[in-house]
């Protein structure tokens, strides 16, 4: 088994070959003067079990077209089989048509991967769950709630809880966390004007005098999520903590969060943060989650069993 690296998040790559113990495999993925994207790999991969950790985040488009790049780089080296590990899944909002004559990119991209000759793909807390059908090869899906659910209990904010959607679409998502630690459900109905625009309009649910923690698979401007919590408080929650797989932080997210309403937002380090963190923001890392699955792949064992 080899792993390399892209540019997306290299601290997250050195944290999962520490998990694993398997030291990170010798690469040159650079830029010529006109911005192409040039990849070496100085390692013999002939027959070998690669797995390359990219995340397609900021700037997403340099980072899909160096996991493109790697991945041909890899098919000609005659790598006996390659997994796309991307922690985070970009174009994944772009999952269906919005609109006449818009693109469903998240496909285009699963057709991107694919043709470029990744044999399976591993990533994390998918936007939309029908986006594993957008791949013809298999793809695993992992999800961050096992560190969710630890870090909720270890700080004791599992008392009086509910957990709150932020919209109609993560319902299932927040029942799953209400499930697991037999807590009461909320949602907020939203309305959402126009693309990176929300307004939280209503809370279904009672949250009066309850600690509410609001559960996402992703934040990007953070307008959802603090708009959100400002409802919980109006209702009456004593406390509103948010918790999103996808520190995605573009534009004024953190003076957004920063002048929230939130005790504090956790998310993991699937992006690789770009900022001083402040003081109510926390990121968990999800090297050994990803670690174990790496390593089950390799060993052709269960996935699905760390869930159990």
């Amino acid at each position: 088994m080899k792993i390399i690296s892209g540019n997306s998040n290299h601290d997250l790559s050195k944290e999962i070959s520490d998990y694993t113990k398997i030291k990170l495999s010798e690469a040159t993925i650079t830029k010529f003067s006109d911005k192409e994207i040039f990849v070496e790999i100085h390692e013999n991969v002939r027959g070998e079990d690669v797995f390359i950790i990219q995340s397609t985040s900021f700037p997403a488009n340099d980072n899909l077209m160096e996991l493109l790049v790697t991945i041909d780089a890899l098919r000609r080296g005659s790598a006996s089989r390659i997994t796309a590990v991307l922690p985070y899944f970009g174009y994944a909002r772009q999952d269906r048509k919005t609109g006449p004559r818009t693109p469903i990119s998240a496909k285009m991209v699963a057709n991107l991967i694919t043709t470029a000759g990744a044999n399976r793909v591993l990533t994390m807390d998918l936007h939309a769950g029908q986006i594993q059908g957008f791949f013809d090869i298999p793809l695993d899906n992992l999800y961050a709630q096992p560190l969710f659910t630890k870090d909720i209990i270890d700080n004791n904010r599992s008392e009086n809880l509910v957990f709150v959607s932020p919209d109609v679409g993560g319902v299932m998502r927040a029942r799953s966390f209400a499930k697991k630690l037999d807590a009461d459900l909320a949602i907020i109905d939203k309305r959402r004007d126009a693309p990176g625009v929300s307004a939280a309009m209503n809370v279904i649910g009672n949250v009066d005098g309850k600690k509410c923690i609001i559960i996402d698979d992703l934040v990007d401007s953070g307008g959802t999520i603090c708009n959100a919590a400002k409802a919980l408080k109006d209702k009456g929650a004593t406390e509103v903590y948010g918790y999103c797989s996808h520190g995605v932080y573009s534009g004024k997210a953190l003076e957004n969060i920063q002048s929230s309403m939130l005790e504090e937002m956790v998310c993991t380090n699937s992006i690789k943060p770009t900022f001083e963190i402040p003081k109510n923001m926390k990121f968990l890392s999800v090297a050994p989650l990803f670690g174990e699955a790496i390593m089950r792949i390799n060993n052709e064992t269960s996935i699905s069993s760390l869930f159990d």
